[in-house]
């Protein structure tokens, strides 16, 4: 059971998939990752030597963000558009799509699920 930035990594996993449950390292950085530290990628989390964990949260932790560290980076960085007033700020303030995506019909789960349309809202009537 390896423990990599701290997240517990899932022991019947591939390396390579495994690496992909921390936030902030998607499958083109784990291979990466795997290729600079020199464990193949197909070896499961729960075979991997200590001297490979080691390898590879040593890199993961110096050379990449990640967790906890990326996380208060991006919220930083909205809180920023927020605060300068910008487009994108007020879009993630109104909590609507902010890249561009069209709002008519296709942005229920970002709006919660409100649905404006003319039946929507109706009550059913009872029948007597």
């Amino acid at each position: 059971m390896a423990r990599i930035a701290g997240v517990t990594l899932p022991s019947q996993k591939r390396i390579d998939v495994a690496l992909t449950y921390i936030y902030g390292i998607g499958t083109t950085t784990a291979t990466k990752i795997l290729a600079e530290s020199g464990v193949p990628a197909t070896v499961r989390v729960k075979d991997l030597t200590d001297a490979q964990a080691n390898k590879i949260r040593e890199l993961v932790e110096k050379q990449h963000r990640v967790e906890g560290e990326l996380r208060r980076e991006v919220l930083g960085n909205i809180k920023r558009l927020k605060e300068i007033g910008a487009y994108r700020g007020v879009r993630h303030i109104k909590s609507l799509p902010v890249r561009g995506q069209r709002t008519k019909t296709n942005s229920r789960t970002v709006r919660g699920n409100v649905r404006r349309t003319m039946g929507s809202g109706k009550r059913k009537l009872e029948k007597t």
